[in-house]
């Protein structure tokens, strides 16, 4: 068994004009099918059989750099195209909405806390809405392909959303400004998707 590359459920214009598409394509084509294909022969090259990546990520401290900066790539980014959506934007609802108000005091507040999460990462990385082992929604980010999965992680948790802070991932359309990207990621977030993990994950 080998690894594959997703494929995201819309075409790589479907952003617009918040995510430019040439920025979409080689996010997916390159950048994502690069760690893909590094994980793979990373796993050979160590001689480990491949498994659920969440499994890898619960030792990922012990195993070589390759398969943890390339096993966090693949898992970080087919989390982003599934939180994604060209229909997305405005705020949760349901069962989410409410841990997030409780959580947090409010959906302002929480978008406050993700937004700073974001733009203070030093580098490259990532910023997460996550579920703690006791139910808790919090807010953490990660360097490099890290996430809150890996036993690597200051804070733990099923990661519920993340953006993408790597310079790849913006560049293209905001040059340095990567607050505004920030502020337009909000236009295209899959709310059902994140209400769907929430759900299946307490």
């Amino acid at each position: 068994m080998q690894y594959q590359l997703p494929e995201p459920a819309y075409g790589y214009d479907a952003m617009l004009p918040y995510i430019d598409t040439e920025t979409m394509e080689i996010h997916h084509l390159k950048h994502h099918a690069g760690y893909v294909n590094k994980l793979n022969t990373a796993l050979k090259d160590a001689g480990i059989v491949p498994e659920k990546l969440e499994d890898l990520f619960k030792t990922i401290s012990t195993l070589p750099a390759g398969i943890r900066n390339n096993a966090g790539g693949h898992y970080n980014h087919s989390l982003f195209w599934k939180i994604l959506s060209p229909d997305g934007g405005g705020k949760p609802s349901g069962e989410l909405a409410k841990a997030i108000d409780r959580n947090f005091g409010s959906f302002e507040s929480y978008k406050a806390a993700f937004h700073k999460a974001a733009a203070s990462r030093f580098g490259s990385g990532w910023a997460w809405l996550i579920l703690t082992a006791d139910r808790e929604l919090k807010v953490s980010s990660t360097p490099n392909q890290d996430n809150p999965l890996m036993d690597v992680a200051e804070e733990k948790g099923t990661p519920l959303l993340g953006i993408d802070v790597w310079e790849h991932a913006y560049y293209l359309k905001y040059r340095n400004k990567r607050p505004e990207y920030i502020e337009a990621f909000w236009h295209v977030i899959n709310w059902k998707e994140v209400e769907k993990r929430y759900t299946e994950n307490l």
